[in-house]
């Protein structure tokens, strides 16, 4: 139960039905309202304080934080934000940091994957093409293939940013094809990333990785 309310009310946080600053209704007024448990609530506001979204003190009740202590790579804020309908500032962040990110990774991928890398990648990229990103299955390979440039990398710094990255991948994908309605073939960007890191051409895979994001980035409107 409290996963749902953290749900409802992370929603409502991140669209903008409440500001920095607001304060959450009472866990009584809450609790009466939507007809769940009083413990329900309380659970649900400490996983949104966690997430940097509230902050609660005695006597004063819970409220909004500022948007910069919101952990926007957390995997449920993401899917909050894009829940409640991105914008076009948030869309410009996300994307701003693939081009700071991937780039890099491939380019260090390009330099230290082995043959098992280059194995999975290569039928990450057989799943892509075999079933498209209009599939489940065809974003799930998408996914996979960034992941696996970063887990190439050996750096673990960049590793542990893999499943948030992932995420936005999945996140922006999905924003192209529901809201603008692409079609154009994403294949080629990323046949020419592999070519390079297969090749072992470091700054070829990061003007090819960049080239790719940028791509996505005018699939999403953001031009």
């Amino acid at each position: 139960m409290h996963d749902r309310i953290a749900h409802d009310l992370g929603v409502a946080i991140v669209g903008g039905r409440y500001q920095p600053g607001d304060i959450l209704p009472g866990e009584e007024r809450y609790s009466a309202e939507q007809g769940v448990s009083r413990t329900a609530y309380r659970e649900a506001v400490r996983v949104l304080s966690a997430k940097g979204l509230v902050y609660s003190r005695t006597k004063s009740g819970t409220r909004i934080t500022d948007r910069l202590r919101w952990n926007m790579l957390d995997l449920d804020v993401l899917a909050w934000m894009f829940e409640a309908g991105p914008t076009a500032e948030f869309l410009r962040d996300i994307f701003e940091l693939r081009i700071v990110v991937e780039p890099a990774a491939a380019q260090f991928a390009a330099l230290r994957r082995d043959g098992q890398d280059i194995s999975r990648m290569g039928h990450a990229l057989e799943e892509m093409r075999r079933f498209g990103l209009q599939t489940a299955e065809g974003r799930a390979a998408d996914q996979s293939f960034h992941r696996l440039i970063l887990h190439a990398t050996r750096n673990e710094s960049l590793i542990t940013l893999a499943t948030s990255v992932t995420a936005v991948v999945a996140w922006t994908t999905r924003f192209a094809r529901d809201e603008r309605k692409e079609s154009r073939d994403p294949m080629p960007d990323h046949d020419a990333v592999f070519d390079a890191i297969m090749r072992g051409e470091g700054e070829e895979a990061r003007l090819k990785m960049l080239a790719l994001i940028r791509n996505a980035s005018t699939d999403a409107g953001m031009l």
